[in-house]
């Protein structure tokens, strides 16, 4: 291990954690909320300052967690976002005669024998690899397009860098570390098992560096797309491809994020975002196999491709990071999308059942209507109207159900992390193409899809839509029987949140005021005593004075 890489990162985030405790924890209580709050913007943005330097100048994992940072467009605020951007292009490539190195233990051959033409200045370059531009020359007595016979063909060749396997090692190991951090926190520890996160994520790593893995990953996802014109994948050339050294067909085209390109071209960005999320709905829900790593260097909107009647294809590469959804895994995610497309909030918290993402303890009617409420006051408006909600209405929600936001019962599965992150970066990168974009529009008619297709595939979808509307209909004059003699014997209760939260506003501030008057008379007196001479009883009553503000500020 690189002790000095570890002991750097490892450093980083512990500044960084010590500071939101003393900022964002620490400092409210103390009365300074104003304060924290007029200069978050800028403390942010330091931080975000800080970590994209670090980045560049490490590379490795931290590469690649500001990536995935700075595609939350939709979750983080552009004081990080905005900083992070660049880390997609602001990569250090290696030094080509280390590449040229790595390709030529590879192919067990100099360079000039595999490939005609070699470009030595980097296409792209990675936080495990790099990629060049290339034109191959066929091994004897091979033919086809495939195999590269023709000199002519332009292909892409991704290298790994050198000992990238010592680099991760460390990075992880320093993740680990303050994994192991995060961990003893109950709150965090309950929700979440971020050991067992860091190890899937580990497992993930080790698959994305071995590039035989990652030319069977773009094979299977070319096939899956084999009857869509509008997607486009490379082809992989096996003749000059190892576990280090991938050689695929040359696709790169317009960057997904070059939004001025893009309408320059011609092609509209708000359809770019919606055939994107429709990539994503087959893959997730048909194919059960998807693209795992969805930032702006691995997709490109490729124009006036006119295959099969089509003005422009979107273009995946990079398929190292590749994921597959399990049956019993998939069923849920069909259920929540029904649910959302159809605002059905009962259903959605079933689904959240059948992926086990809920705690055992968890609130299930507070849950569901919590679930409906959303629906009423979100569902149907686009990120930029979200983005719009005043913080009047959202604290107003909050306040509803502060119960459920405190308590948080919500788990991460480890079988979701993968799918989780790629939603995430997904949903920054559509928002990003189109501010105006509205999910709901893409999910409601998926939604009702999935329902037909349940509806057709046999009688059990009846059967259990029948037997749902009958129990409901057989339960309904025992409901109403028991709400009337409620009434009748006077015990029917009406729960007002809202209320609530103010009555419990209001007795904690009168326990604080009380507590504040408790601890002036103890200070007071301990003055007093001090002056008089009694030094210990002036000490004791000065200790309990503490004591009393410390409750005044801490308590909850």
């Amino acid at each position: 291990m690189l002790r000095a890489r570890y002991r750097r990162i490892v450093l980083f985030f512990a500044r960084v954690v010590l500071s939101l405790i003393a900022w964002e924890l620490i400092l409210p209580y103390l009365g300074l909320r104003k304060w924290v709050v007029r200069t978050r913007s800028d403390r942010l943005r330091q931080i975000a300052v800080t970590f994209r330097a670090l980045a560049i100048q490490m590379g490795g994992v931290l590469i690649k967690v500001g990536q995935f940072l700075s595609s939350r467009l939709d979750v983080l605020p552009a004081e990080i976002t905005t900083e992070l951007a660049e880390l997609q292009d602001e990569v250090p490539p290696e030094d080509c005669a280390d590449i040229r190195w790595v390709v030529e233990v590879e192919l067990g051959a100099p360079l000039e024998e595999k490939f005609a033409d070699f470009d030595k200045v980097p296409l792209a370059a990675a936080s495990l690899g790099q990629v060049h531009r290339a034109k191959p020359r066929a091994a004897r007595g091979e033919s086809g397009p495939e195999s590269a016979d023709d000199t002519d063909a332009a292909v892409v060749v991704k290298v790994q860098r050198p000992n990238i396997e010592a680099i991760i090692a460390t990075d992880l190991a320093a993740l680990r570390t303050v994994g192991n951090w995060l961990h003893r926190y109950p709150p965090i520890r309950r929700r979440a098992d971020v050991l067992a996160l860091l190890s899937e994520f580990t497992r993930i790593l080790y698959e994305e560096i071995d590039y035989l893995a990652e030319g069977r990953n773009a094979e299977t996802f070319a096939a899956n797309f084999k009857d869509r014109a509008g997607v486009r994948v490379p082809y992989v050339v096996w003749t000059h491809t190892t576990r280090r050294v991938l050689t695929l067909e040359d696709v790169y085209a317009i960057k997904i994020t070059d939004y001025d390109a893009i309408a320059a071209a011609g092609v509209d960005r708000a359809e770019v975002a919606r055939r994107l999320l429709g990539t994503y709905l087959q893959q997730i829900f048909e194919d059960g196999f998807f693209h795992a790593d969805p930032h702006p260097g691995n997709l490109f909107v490729s124009p006036g491709e006119g295959a099969k009647g089509v003005d422009w294809q979107l273009t995946f590469v990079d398929f190292g990071m590749a994921g597959r959804v399990p049956s019993n895994l998939r069923a849920g995610l069909r259920e929540g999308t029904i649910a959302i497309g159809t605002r059905d909030a009962a259903r959605l918290v079933k689904s959240y059942q059948m992926l086990g993402v809920l705690l055992p303890h968890a609130d299930l009617a507070l849950l569901e209507r919590a679930e409906a409420k959303a629906f009423e006051q979100f569902w149907g408006k686009s990120m930029a109207e979200l983005r719009e909600i005043s913080h009047q209405e959202m604290r107003e929600f909050a306040q509803e159900f502060r119960g459920l936001i405190y308590t948080m019962p919500f788990q991460i599965p480890q079988d979701l992390i993968l799918l989780g992150r790629t939603v995430a970066i997904l949903s920054g990168m559509c928002t990003g193409l189109n501010p105006q974009f509205n999910v709901w529009d893409s999910l409601a008619p998926f939604a009702q899809k999935l329902i037909a297709e349940e509806a057709v595939s046999g009688w059990e979808f009846w059967l259990s839509e029948l037997g749902g509307l009958a129990r409901a209909l057989l339960t309904l004059p025992r409901r109403t029987e028991a709400m009337l003699g409620k009434m009748e014997r006077d015990e029917l209760a009406m729960q007002v949140p809202q209320l609530a939260e103010q009555m419990n506003r209001l007795e904690r501030t009168v326990r604080r005021m009380v507590g504040g008057v408790v601890c002036a008379a103890l200070l007071t007196s301990g003055v007093q005593l001090y002056l008089a001479g009694q030094v210990v009883f002036g000490g004791i009553l000065f200790a309990c004075a503490g004591i009393a503000l410390a409750w005044v500020i801490f308590a909850r």
